[in-house]
């Protein structure tokens, strides 16, 4: 019973559709219509290819489709129990898609160590995923070609990352949630401490948000870049990080 006072892992709008999609970190996908007087919920699925959802997680939707791509990080743990999935080097984690049109989920991809974070790109052809336990982000193209959604490795991270949001650009933010305890140095001995990180689609490094050291910012589970200033969230912090890219 106490996993469900557990609120939501992620939130996003749907532009021109006048909803909103709600990933809780239960068992559903929700939906919710926007308005002046709000909406009820609404159950869009429970479950993909027979098996349960366990840990729904973050997912992003396609603005011309509807489609929405998110993440089921562990047929075996739920919310509560993540560190054992760390631990047991979980690998159950699955990517999916709900299509609005046939009101149905299929699996794109599983045996993902804790998928997490998960952004469509501008021209919504790939998707980027966050691989939490392999500290690395994937790259997956939106059409299988007939081949099936095999991913390539983008960025191989040195810190666990966690949701990953695309700007209007289409460059990607990166937040980097744990591994602050070993700060690194570089070889003028200054320190290293990204708490994020921006990409491009190719996975070049744009730009590094440093922590410098400090306890502040720990746990950063979101970075969302807005009209030039940046916001940074935690799932387990209280804060409101707030600067100007």
């Amino acid at each position: 019973m106490k996993d469900r006072m557990l609120v939501y892992l992620t939130v996003e709008y749907s532009n021109g559709r006048d909803q909103i999609l709600v990933g809780k970190s239960l068992q559903l996908l929700l939906q919710t219509v926007v308005g002046r007087n709000g909406g009820k919920a609404q159950q869009l699925a429970t479950s993909a290819d027979g098996i349960p959802f366990k840990l729904t997680n973050a997912l992003d939707i396609d603005p011309n489709t509807g489609m929405i791509y998110f993440t089921d990080s562990s047929r075996t743990f739920q919310r509560r129990q993540i560190l054992f999935s760390a631990i047991t080097f979980d690998r159950s984690g699955r990517l999916l898609k709900y299509d609005p049109r046939t009101k149905e989920v299929s699996v794109m991809y599983k045996g993902l160590a804790f998928p997490n974070g998960v952004a469509l790109s501008k021209d919504h052809s790939f998707l980027l995923v966050a691989e939490s336990i392999k500290m690395r982000i994937l790259k997956f193209k939106v059409q299988d070609g007939g081949r099936g959604y095999v991913p390539e490795q983008l960025v191989q991270l040195s810190r666990i990352p966690d949701n990953i949001k695309s700007n209007e650009k289409g460059e990607f933010w990166v937040a980097l949630n744990t591994g602050r305890e070993s700060i690194q140095t570089d070889w003028l001995g200054f320190s290293i401490d990204p708490i994020g990180v921006k990409y491009d689609q190719d996975g070049k490094v744009l730009k590094q948000l440093d922590g410098n050291g400090g306890l502040t910012f720990n746990s950063v589970s979101e970075i969302l870049e807005f009209n030039g200033t940046l916001y940074l969230g935690s799932v387990v912090k209280p804060y409101l990080g707030i600067f100007h890219a």
